[in-house]
């Protein structure tokens, strides 16, 4: 699958194309009744910020984007204060009709992106209520080590997160 697909580092000319893969992702959760994301929640100037302070990675497939994810290195919100031990994948967006396979390929690039880092996990959440997503993390290698039941959200509004991590191994550079 990742044959298919080539991975580079969103930058501000990407906002946009960012925004709409956010958009189209919260509308299939909408349309399939799961109640995690919502059209219009996340900008330009959300992506922007989360360029400043991580990486931000699209996916390509035929010349288009086909999904993307944010990697954060610290995640105080949902993990409170951890050592630095991992590596934290959010927003795994996945434009309708990308490749079959297209989300795990994403996430495997996060967890060599995280191994490369010398990190020995990838950890994610997601909300607490959400199974399907929890058993297609599952599906892939991640284990349920915790809950978060007050993490803030948007508006200062909090909900139930379940906290995920998969060990990979990290990669030392030579030298």
């Amino acid at each position: 699958m990742s044959a298919q697909l080539s991975f580079r580092v969103a930058d501000t000319g990407d906002l946009a194309t960012l925004v709409a893969l956010y958009d189209g992702a919260a509308r299939w959760m909408v349309e399939q009744g799961i109640d995690q994301w919502r059209p219009g929640e996340k900008d330009e100037a959300h992506f922007r910020r989360r360029m400043a302070a991580g990486e931000v990675w699209l996916a390509e497939a035929g010349g288009q984007a086909a999904g993307g994810y944010e990697l954060w290195w610290a995640d105080e919100p949902a993990w409170g204060e951890q050592p630095p031990v991992a590596g934290y994948v959010h927003r795994l967006m996945v434009r309708r009709g990308a490749p079959a396979g297209c989300g795990a390929a994403l996430l495997a690039h996060a967890e060599r992106r995280v191994a490369g880092a010398g990190r020995t996990y990838c950890r994610l959440d997601c909300v607490a209520d959400n199974r399907r997503l929890r058993a297609y993390y599952e599906k892939r290698g991640y284990a349920v080590v915790g809950e978060q039941p007050f993490k803030a959200g948007a508006g200062g509004s909090a909900y139930a997160v379940t906290l995920m991590e998969k060990p990979v191994t990290p990669v030392r550079p030579v030298g």
